[in-house]
């Protein structure tokens, strides 16, 4: 299993995943010509792409849909309408590209909002952005996974110091908001495992986080809970370049 985060954050979102030379697409809420782009960079192109998943209806995860090629889609009812629409149920499993793939259940000021699980015979995924705290539900289908993109959205401190409006401030800091430094990493620190390899740090504001940031206050936590990092690799995505994870 192989993953490539073309862009994360408020200003769009998109995200290829690869297993056996066969690719889904999460969300696309980027232009058509950045995703054309990474995908030959990759040698691939976009008839390559087999499915489409989407996490909830905002425009930085969806307003690039209408420019793709007819495709099947998966995502929760209220989400997204079409002839191609495959409505999903949270923890009901389906199959993809030969992985079995579980909806998970966030909590977003969105219709009906959700992340995913990713597994195969030898490795697990957990894609979970967009969400004020991770249901105890989803919870149980997470830990000790191999690789995680996880939300890590904003300091607090930068956010309350913001010239950002305070119904947006507010908005963000809610349980249907965005996770903080602290809460992904406190959240991390209880879900890794053995198996864990790498931990991407995903939807980084450009205006109340920097990575820098993101990654001390991950240190800090994990090392108070006396957790190693020799074989965990922490990184931080971007809004302006692809980053790659999965089996190297």
């Amino acid at each position: 299993m192989k993953f490539y985060i073309i862009q994360s954050g408020s200003k769009g979102n998109a995200t290829i995943l690869e297993h056996n030379n066969r690719l889904l697409l999460i969300d696309d809420g980027i232009s058509y010509i950045s995703i054309k782009s990474a995908l030959e960079s990759l040698n691939f192109n976009i008839m390559n792409v087999e499915a489409l998943l989407i996490t909830h209806e905002h425009s930085d995860h969806t307003k690039g849909i209408k420019y793709l090629p007819p495709l099947p889609i998966y995502t929760k009812e209220g989400t997204y309408d079409g002839d191609n629409v495959n409505y999903i149920d949270y923890f009901k499993p389906f199959e993809l590209i030969g992985l079995k793939i579980t909806p998970l259940l966030t909590s977003h000021d969105a219709i009906n909002p959700c992340g995913f699980l990713f597994e195969n015979q030898d490795e697990k995924l957990v894609y979970m952005t967009d969400t004020g705290y991770i249901p105890e539900l989803s919870l149980d289908y997470m830990n000790n996974a191999d690789y995680y993109i996880i939300e890590s959205n904003h300091d607090v401190n930068m956010q309350l110091d913001s010239n950002r409006p305070a119904q947006l401030i507010n908005r963000i800091l809610s349980d249907e908001g965005h996770l903080s430094n602290v809460d992904s990493a406190s959240y991390m620190a209880s879900l890794v495992g053995q198996r864990t390899k790498q931990i991407f740090l995903a939807h980084i504001s450009q205006d109340a986080n920097t990575p820098e940031i993101a990654l001390s206050t991950y240190k800090k936590i994990f090392k108070k809970k006396h957790i190693n990092l020799d074989n965990i690799e922490i990184i931080c995505t971007s809004q302006t370049k692809m980053v790659k994870g999965g089996k190297k």
